[in-house]
């Protein structure tokens, strides 16, 4: 089973991995997108009231009053809030293998000796056993690692509303 990870690891081809990297980022992306105009419309479609003035008035006593003008519904995109964009910057593949053999060779020897001695006869064998043991040990350990490194942009120059004042205010006229 050990050298099945390491085997796995091979066995996808490195355009394989770069392929599925690069659509599952697509597919991130626009996610990411798609989540950042729902928070648009959210953002356009919430409205609060704002008071869009106050007028500070002091008087020749010194008495100060405020007079709020009166307020004005406008959007949250109105005020400022807009909506964060992402998108990935970078992207990396990391395949890390470490792969370790090992042999070992086992000899073993066993000598026998046996000898008889009878009436004028002598006899004697000598019996020799060897045998030799061939071990081969492999570790496969594997590793891959995926990192992805996303960075804010500024959302589309076209989300936020252009701010015309139309002041049809007749001009003061010099004291």
């Amino acid at each position: 089973m050990a050298g099945s990870v390491g085997q796995e690891l091979l066995d996808v081809p490195l355009p394989d991995m770069v392929l599925k990297l690069a659509l599952g980022i697509a597919e991130a992306q626009k996610a990411l997108d798609e989540n950042s105009v729902e928070t648009a419309k959210a953002l356009a479609e919430t409205e609060l009231p704002l008071v869009m003035g106050v007028t500070q008035t002091i008087a020749a006593n010194g008495d100060v009053t405020y007079v709020n003008s009166a307020p004005v519904n406008v959007s949250l995109i109105q005020i400022g809030l807009m909506p964060t964009f992402y998108q990935f910057a970078e992207a990396t593949i990391e395949v890390t293998m470490d792969i370790k053999t090992t042999t070992s060779v086992e000899t073993s020897l066993k000598v026998g000796v046996k000898a008889k001695a009878g009436f004028a006869c002598w006899s004697a064998s000598v019996s020799i056993d060897v045998s030799h043991n061939r071990k081969f040990g492999k570790e496969v350990h594997g590793t891959s690692r995926l990192l992805t490194r996303m960075v804010p942009v500024p959302p589309p120059p076209r989300i936020a509303p252009q701010l015309t004042v139309v002041d049809n205010r007749p001009p003061k006229v010099p004291a």
